[in-house]
């Protein structure tokens, strides 16, 4: 007589078959029928996911019968760069659960933009930055200029015919005050494409412009046009990273790191005397300390630049004993909506999670998630500490990344894991993985083929995870990003469109630029006459 152990052995034989010769398409699918420690009881139900669905429907009929179609007073945009679909989905499983959201998905209006650039098919953070902020796609590796300028063009950028106006430009002309929190170089991409016009986006100081053969003083580095130029000197608030782009290679900062400028200035020194000149309180910070003594309410400028290069990354704060130096993205976002909650006309800022990006570009999907966690925790703080009546809050991407998630893993199982069974070569392979990428070398051996995982140390915040293609830098993705919205007029935001559409919405809302509300219902009228006039 068979024993229960041989029966249930051949049981499951049989169910592995079965399962296998019935889906040819997913034959790993099926590896487990162990409950993940994630599924509670009630999931197990029809009722919960009826449930769960006419409590949507019921958000969608509130929403549809009471629009907010409030004036804009104030608009901040949140940039998570490179922060594509997978990247939240991924932090979702760093949170908690793949069902859990992250604070901005819980916004009640999505959609998706479109983020190639005019001549390439994936873009950079450059040409991304001119889309979103100023409504004109451009070049690749371009700022601020239309695609009449080509990348390294020494001529064409110094043709102010060329340069696109931002929406921080259009706040500034109505009246509203402008700002701008980054974790990268102030005079990074992203950043710059509020204020700065360069057809070349590494030309963040003097020396970078004759480097690559151009005239520093007709090629007007970024720097320069942050303290020099309008747009860049009328900001209120300046935060991140960059001190070195400020000062001479002669020179030194506060935490003795050498300046990069070749022209002798200080423009964090030139920067103080223009507000000094003004009779304006204005206040130079470069660490957490001096920005918890900033009295924020009787501050009109406020320039903070904590870091030589980018500011750490958000889990080395902690692991490296940084917490007490350097502040995080939240509390840049916190003390800059303080500061510019002075202006009774409102505010325009411009608040990017930049590091998000470079840890991909080096596999680094630890640092990543981390990175986006902290990038949803200062978009909470934002909505604390503002009124979804008056305030339009977008959080958008400007690119994608190759990373992707795979190998039917259980709910329960740790997102930066193993997939739970090994792939055709009996090797094992992690969750997640990128298209290509410095993780190559964690992937593949020229000698033995696809390396033995089994003893990697996944939760370590430097591994580099696996990659197909080798690549010193890990490249952006091709693919559409999520675009969240809340609060006045954010019912526009759903649906596909264009990149370059998300300025000419939140003006829209804020009734400033060039598509303030008049102005559009000025051109409708306009445009109804033409058509009569032709018809007639």
């Amino acid at each position: 007589m068979m024993s229960s152990f041989w029966r249930l052995a051949l049981g499951l034989l049989a169910y592995f078959i079965v399962a296998t010769v019935a889906d040819e398409y997913h034959p790993r699918a099926t590896f487990s029928r162990l409950k993940s420690s994630k599924i509670s009881s009630s999931e197990q139900s029809t009722e919960y996911w009826v449930n769960k669905a006419q409590s949507i429907l019921a958000d969608k009929l509130k929403q549809t019968s009471n629009l907010n179609t409030n004036r804009a007073k104030n608009i901040i945009l949140f940039l998570g760069d490179g922060m594509s679909v997978h990247t939240i989905t991924a932090t979702r499983a760093l949170l908690g659960d793949s069902s859990a959201q992250v604070s901005f998905e819980r916004f009640p209006y999505t959609g998706l933009s479109k983020t190639y650039a005019v001549d390439k098919r994936v873009p950079d953070s450059a040409s991304t930055s001119t889309a979103y902020l100023s409504g004109v796609k451009a070049n690749y590796g371009t700022i601020g200029v239309n695609a009449d300028v080509l990348k390294y063009d020494c001529e064409s950028a110094t043709d102010t015919s060329t340069h696109t106006e931002s929406i921080a430009k259009w706040a500034q002309d109505a009246g509203k005050w402008a700002g701008l929190v980054t974790t990268a170089r102030v005079t990074h991409a992203s950043p710059a494409g509020v204020y700065a016009h360069t057809a070349q986006r590494s030309w963040e100081y003097d020396a970078a412009i004759e480097k690559d053969g151009c005239d520093a003083t007709k090629n007007v580095d970024i720097a320069r046009q942050l303290v020099e130029w309008p747009v860049g000197k009328g900001l209120r608030v300046i935060m991140g990273g960059g001190r070195r782009n400020f000062i001479d290679e002669n020179e030194y900062d506060e935490e003795e790191t050498e300046g990069r400028r070749t022209d002798g200035r200080n423009l964090i020194e030139e920067w103080l005397a223009d507000k000094e000149n003004q009779n304006a309180s204005a206040q130079y910070v470069w660490n957490k300390e001096g920005l918890e003594n900033v009295d924020l309410n009787n501050t009109e400028y406020l320039l903070g630049l904590f870091s030589s290069s980018h500011c750490p990354y958000h889990g080395d704060l902690e692991r490296k004993d940084l917490v007490h130096s350097v502040p995080s993205l939240s509390e840049m976002t916190k003390a800059a909506i303080e500061l510019l909650s002075q202006n009774e006309e409102g505010y325009f800022l411009f608040v990017e999670g930049a590091r998000i990006d470079m840890a991909h570009h080096n596999t680094y999907a630890h640092r990543s998630l981390e990175e986006t966690a902290e990038f949803a925790r200062a978009v909470e703080i934002a909505q604390d500490f503002t009124d979804s009546q008056d305030t339009l809050i977008v959080v958008t991407s400007d690119h994608s990344h190759t990373m992707t998630i795979g190998g039917f893993p259980t709910r329960g199982s740790n997102i930066f894991g193993l997939s739970p069974e090994n792939a055709d070569d009996d090797l094992p392979y992690t969750i997640l993985s990128y298209a290509n990428g410095p993780g190559f070398s964690k992937t593949y051996s020229s000698k033995y083929g696809r390396k033995d995982l089994s003893d990697a140390d996944l939760d370590k915040p430097k591994y580099k995870y696996m990659a197909t293609v080798p690549l010193d830098s890990e490249t952006h993705g091709g693919d559409d990003v999520a675009v969240f919205a809340l609060g006045p007029y954010a019912h526009y935001f759903s649906g596909n469109y264009e990149q370059s559409n998300i300025p000419a919405l939140m003006a829209y809302a804020a009734d400033i630029g060039p598509f303030k509300q008049s102005a559009m219902t000025k051109a409708k009228v306009t445009k109804k006459w033409k058509k009569r006039v032709h018809k007639d």
